[in-house]
């Protein structure tokens, strides 16, 4: 017989918990408070909306994502950053990374337009005039 690989079962705060509650309608298998994957005949209350805890792997795997803060605070506690611009945790794709995805566009184009203004000022053909 083999052994499952079984993940750590990560337990949530109140807070956590009230936002996979509201994620939870957003699954495919949700019906009224009722899981269709569970459903052998008898209606099942969806395991998810009622514990402390990430059980559902379908909804780790396909609902979860859809909240990429929730999913970082759960699953990357150790290697995750907060953005210095919005404070959202993240999880950054190198040690280099300041920024969340959202961010890192916006603050990409706030830098190039400074970089740009500072070539510009160097640039003598658009300063005052010489004078012979």
């Amino acid at each position: 017989m083999k052994k499952r690989n079984t993940a750590p079962v990560i337990i949530m705060d109140y807070r956590q918990y009230r936002k996979v509650r509201r994620l939870v309608h957003e699954c495919c298998n949700y019906n009224g408070g009722n899981c269709i994957a569970l459903d052998d005949g008898e209606e099942c209350v969806c395991v998810q909306s009622i514990s402390y805890s990430l059980l559902c792997r379908w909804f780790r795997a396909a609902v979860l994502p859809l909240d990429r803060a929730l999913e970082t605070a759960l699953f990357h506690r150790l290697d995750a950053k907060r953005c210095t611009v919005c404070g959202a945790l993240f999880r950054p794709g190198s040690n280099r990374a300041k920024y969340c995805p959202e961010c890192a566009g916006h603050m990409k184009r706030i830098k190039a337009a400074q970089r740009k203004r500072k070539q510009r000022a160097k640039c003598h053909a658009l300063g005052p005039e010489k004078s012979l």
